[in-house]
């Protein structure tokens, strides 16, 4: 079909359906109708104008692992096409760099003032070897461009990475670039993550990692893999959003000494906004202490396609909360009644 021809209205640009049943449970809720342009098929005419309304691009650094390898480049072709021609675009494309990129995020956040893991890039398979050896062990592994744990490994010596590197095992990422990456020891089995919507924080999330799970999709639909195939991957740095075979609800927690006031949060809505980042879902680790009795907060992860976990949701709503996926709705439909208004003014 013809993305031109669509009506004004709310539309969600991605490329996988399971991911969309909350939002359109909260769509219905809310009686507020929506569309999908679904980045698999599809085109657009550049020299006819786009249609009217609110884009909300979920376009995910993980297409590839669901055989949608072209997503991404279909996204960036809309999202320049709509943004030529001043649509609203919620997370436009400057923001899918960053979501397809763990660099361009370290690098943003660093240069903004937080903590990141030390990380190296490594560009091909050849010099990796040579290049771990800048880390101490333990050291982990994961790829450039990709959710769900794509490529995290941990390594507790040079000769177990080596065995890795040279054997069928290896997982080579899909953009050529390997990030060999510090172990961050937390404080306690658990990461932290922070929801933002319109740029404004919503909630935090506590998620316990001491089952060790790590390859987590952002999505109840997303299969968990095996004990047996996670036990070598590192606890600390797994996705939040996520039900946790065997551990279910009780995996997650609301941190109710996380507030809008607390001076993390402060700082991320400041770095959000200066990256035009309205809807994303922050994690970071708190660390040990060191010898001088110190911890720090480790920022590790941007998700710009960020969802979110259903007993979390559920919870908020029995006890007559906004729940995140609601707060899209309405945030959504208030970006369309500015658009209608001013076109009436």
């Amino acid at each position: 079909m013809s993305y031109n021809d669509l009506q004004k209205g709310i539309y969600i640009l991605h490329e996988n359906p399971e991911w969309i049943p909350p939002f359109r449970e909260a769509f219905n809720r809310a009686g507020v109708e929506f569309g999908e342009i679904i980045l698999t098929q599809g085109s657009i005419d550049i020299d006819r104008e786009p249609p009217q309304g609110v884009f909300w691009s979920r376009i995910s650094a993980s297409s590839h692992t669901r055989d949608n390898a072209f997503s991404k480049e279909y996204g960036r072709s809309i999202l320049s096409w709509l943004e030529s021609h001043n649509r609203r675009v919620i997370n436009p494309s400057s923001v899918l760099e960053l979501e397809v990129s763990k660099v361009r995020q370290y690098l943003a956040l660093s240069q903004a003032g937080f903590r990141t893991p030390k990380t190296i890039a490594v560009f091909g398979k050849a010099t990796l070897l040579e290049q771990a050896k800048g880390l101490k062990t333990p050291f982990i592994t994961k790829h450039n461009q990709g959710g769900k744990g794509l490529g995290v490994r941990r390594f507790d010596s040079y000769e177990e990475f080596a065995d890795y590197v040279q054997s069928s095992e290896f997982e080579a990422p899909i953009d050529g670039v390997t990030l060999l990456q510090e172990y961050v020891r937390s404080k306690e089995l658990f990461i932290t993550r922070l929801e933002f919507i319109g740029g404004r924080f919503h909630y935090a999330v506590r998620v316990d990692t001491s089952g060790g799970a790590f390859k987590l999709c952002p999505a109840d639909a997303c299969a968990i893999e095996d004990a047996k195939s996670t036990s070598e991957i590192v606890p600390e740095l797994a996705g939040a959003a996520c039900d946790i075979s065997g551990g279910g609800a009780s995996k997650f927690s609301l941190r109710k000494d996380i507030g809008e006031d607390t001076p993390l949060v402060k700082q991320l809505e400041e770095f959000l906004k200066l990256h035009k980042i309205e809807v994303a879902g922050v994690e970071f680790i708190e660390t040990q202490e060191n010898e001088r009795g110190e911890g720090e907060i480790v920022v590790y992860d941007i998700n710009t396609n960020t969802n979110y976990n259903k007993a979390v949701e559920d919870t908020l709503r029995a006890q007559s909360k906004q729940a995140a996926s609601d707060r899209i709705v309405e945030f959504l439909s208030e970006q369309l009644q500015k658009i209608s208004s001013k076109q009436t003014a």
